[in-house]
Parts: structure tokens; C-alpha cells; sequence
């Protein structure tokens, strides 16, 4: 016979599975956390593509649209993102002698790309008419996408599914804990979150907020 004392109040017993649940749903990975963040990175990507778009087509627009996405691309991808793979990712790679080509090159491109984000922030406040800075900005602009589209698609392919491969379970834990708590330092608050919310703003700035408008007929 059962009795009354014998069975588990049905809160505790909900308790006990979602504690269970949660010790076998980790937190977002490492890997997950970086490939996300290149979500936002081909977001960006996109709004410099519809405003190199409109200076084709001598369309008026405000550049500070251009400038906003750029502070993006220096406050979260290359102060935060690409520092965390500066920090926590190429360092473990090399130590363990695997893709260590691949690793200098990305390490190159990130220096690049600063250099040529420099380039976008000064020129873009005066692009809004022909002239010398449309044209600086518009080039550094082209070079920028034509670098980070294939290097973030490396990334994605070929380093980061690699890396849990190279590192204890400890550490891959901690690296997830260092980005969560390198992001709260930084932005106060869920950096991916704030920055999708920034990136969405812009997107509907210069018209390419609606999804669907992609969509072939």
C-alpha cells in the first residue's frame, strides 16, 4: 500500500526534473557563442551591402547609419569577439599544434580589418556626398566583406568545431563562463542581445528590416 507520506508533492518532484533537465542542458558552448555572434557579424555585413547599394544607385541617405555599424563591428566584434578568439581560442590551437596556418591568417585579418574599420569611421560622417571620403569609405567598405565572409566561414567550418577537440571539459566549460562574464564587464548586460536590438535598428533605418523582401518572387 502506498501511503500519502511516501509520495513526493508534485512541486518537488517538478523541481527535481528541471534541475535534472538543466545539469544535462549545458549553457550555450563555446563554439555555439562565437557562431552566433557571427550571426550578428553577416548582419552587419548586409546593412554595408544595402548602403554600398544605394551609393550605387546615388540614393540620399544618412551615413551616420554606416558609422553606427561600424561602432558595432569595433565595440562587439573586434573588442569582444574577436579578442575572446585572440585570448581563449588561437592560444589553444596553437599550444596544441593543430590549424596553426589558419590561426595566423585569422589573426592577420583581424588586424586588417581594424585598420580598415578605422578607414570607415573616418570617412563616413562626410560620404554623403561624391567625393574623396564616399570614395575611401566606399572601398574600405568592399574590403571588409570581401575579407570577413570567408573568414567567418572558417571559423565556423573549420575551427571552432575543432575546438572542444583540444581542451578538457574544464576548460571548454570555463572558456563559456570567461565570454559570459567578459560580456557582462563590457556591456553591462546580455551583449548579444543589446547588439541584435542595435542591429535591428539599423537594418530598419536603411530599409532591410522585413525578411521576406528577400524572398524570390
Amino acid at each position: 500500500m502506498v501511503t500519502a507520506g511516501s509520495i513526493l508533492p508534485s512541486a518537488v518532484v517538478v523541481a527535481r526534473e528541471k534541475e535534472q533537465r538543466s545539469e544535462k542542458e549545458p549553457e550555450v558552448t563555446p563554439p555555439e557563442d562565437l557562431m552566433r555572434e557571427h550571426g550578428v557579424l553577416d548582419r552587419l555585413l548586409l546593412i554595408y551591402e544595402a548602403g554600398l547599394r544605394k551609393f550605387d544607385a546615388n540614393e540620399d541617405f544618412d551615413p551616420a547609419v554606416i558609422t553606427g555599424t561600424a561602432q558595432i563591428v569595433r565595440d562587439f566584434i573586434e573588442n569582444y569577439h574577436e579578442q575572446s578568439e585572440e585570448e581563449a581560442v588561437f592560444p589553444r590551437f596553437r599550444k596544441a599544434k593543430k590549424m596553426v596556418p589558419l590561426v595566423d591568417t585569422l589573426l592577420d585579418q583581424h588586424k586588417a580589418g581594424r585598420r580598415v574599420t578605422d578607414v570607415i569611421l573616418q570617412h563616413a560622417p562626410a560620404s554623403r556626398k561624391d567625393g574623396e571620403d564616399r570614395r575611401q569609405m566606399v572601398g574600405a567598405v568592399h574590403s571588409f566583406i570581401a575579407m570577413y565572409r570567408p573568414h567567418a566561414a572558417r571559423e565556423d567550418t573549420d575551427l571552432f568545431p575543432l575546438l572542444k577537440a583540444i581542451v578538457s571539459p574544464h576548460e571548454y566549460d570555463a572558456m563559456a563562463e570567461d565570454f559570459e562574464k567578459k560580456g557582462h564587464r563590457l556591456f553591462g548586460g546580455d551583449g548579444f542581445e543589446m547588439m541584435t536590438h542595435r542591429v535591428a535598428g539599423l537594418e530598419q533605418q536603411i530599409g532591410i528590416a522585413d525578411l521576406a523582401q528577400f524572398t524570390p518572387s
